[in-house]
């Protein structure tokens, strides 16, 4: 085997390697998993600058779902199938590239950070209402007849995201 090969295989399985421990560490008292790709040893291997990459995969958590409430005049709960809160965020990412100097002689390195970002959201809901009333005290004491009641709760998403780009000299 040649050393070139030798050199690119050690780097892919130090990668490998170094991802399974990323993996392995107490990441649910983070709330998000830092995952770097380490490129080292094919920079050494191929001779060249390689560009540094990482980011932040966030970890997923349900809240508790708000109680039905009950309510004067209707039969069914206010909201039938409550709308379930997850709560998280979006992946982050920073990477720095080098540049053969495309923009000048102050700028050989460009790079991108956009860091991990909350993200909340709702599943979609369903009220629902009987298509009858409460029980008459008045008349014959039967509920009365009624159109039916059906909503749907939209889905919610909200987030800020933020990215910045940069580009100057050095490591």
């Amino acid at each position: 085997m040649k050393s070139t090969t030798r050199g690119t295989l050690a780097a892919v399985v130090t990668g490998l390697a170094a991802a399974v421990g990323a993996a392995a560490t107490p990441a649910s008292a983070a709330g998000a998993v830092p995952v770097t790709v380490p490129l080292n040893g094919a920079e050494k291997a191929l001779g060249t600058e390689l560009p540094e990459v990482g980011g932040e995969i966030p970890l997923p958590a349900a809240a508790r779902p708000e109680a039905p409430r009950f309510v004067t005049g209707r039969l069914l709960p206010e909201r039938t199938v409550p709308q379930v809160p997850f709560n998280g965020g979006l992946p982050g990412l920073g990477a720095r590239a080098p540049l053969a100097h495309v923009l000048g002689d102050g700028f050989d390195h460009v790079g991108v950070a956009a860091p991990a970002t909350p993200l909340r959201t709702l599943t979609p809901g369903l009220s629902l209402d009987a298509p009858l009333t409460a029980p008459n005290p008045a008349g014959s004491h039967l509920p009365d007849l009624k159109q039916p009641e059906i909503g749907v709760l939209a889905p919610v998403l909200r987030t800020d995201p933020t990215a910045a780009l940069t580009a100057g000299t050095g490591r």
